[in-house]
């Protein structure tokens, strides 16, 4: 069983994955969809989910810097409640505060082009978002 990470955008969803052992996590892929449709996406989550035999989605969540809840927030919180509904698994909101510009930093350093990180950049803070909590989980600190 693996962990599935999200980073849910207005127009993507960046994915990574966890290996079996539950102590790394890998950028797997972007999905792109119309703006606010995320019903269009569900189909494409419910495949990965089957294909990787995913035990529990950890999905971005959007504070502000003042540790309040916006509307990007409210939205996450809205997609959690259907992606718990639809799949019946446990979904749980990791704090994604400056994982783009994290993700950021990395391709910079790793010398990647303008193109390939704009290409990149979701599935990169979606695989923040969930080291992050494979990390945490592993010190015993949830």
């Amino acid at each position: 069983m693996r962990y599935l990470g999200l980073d849910l955008g207005t127009r993507t969803l960046g994915i990574s994955i966890s290996d079996t052992t539950k102590t790394i996590a890998s950028a797997l892929k972007t999905i792109r969809f119309n703006e606010n449709d995320y019903d269009s996406i569900i189909d494409e989550i419910g495949k990965i989910i089957s294909d990787y035999q995913i035990s529990k989605i950890v999905l971005g969540f959007p504070k502000n810097m003042n540790n309040t809840v916006g509307e990007r927030g409210v939205t996450t919180i809205q997609f959690q409640e259907k992606l718990i509904n639809t799949f019946g698994i446990d979904v749980v909101l990791q704090d994604e505060r400056l994982t783009t510009v994290e993700a950021t930093k990395y391709m910079l350093e790793a010398d990647v082009s303008r193109k390939n990180r704009k290409k990149k950049i979701d599935s990169v803070a979606a695989n923040i978002i969930l080291q992050t909590y494979l990390d945490k989980e592993k010190g015993g600190k949830l």
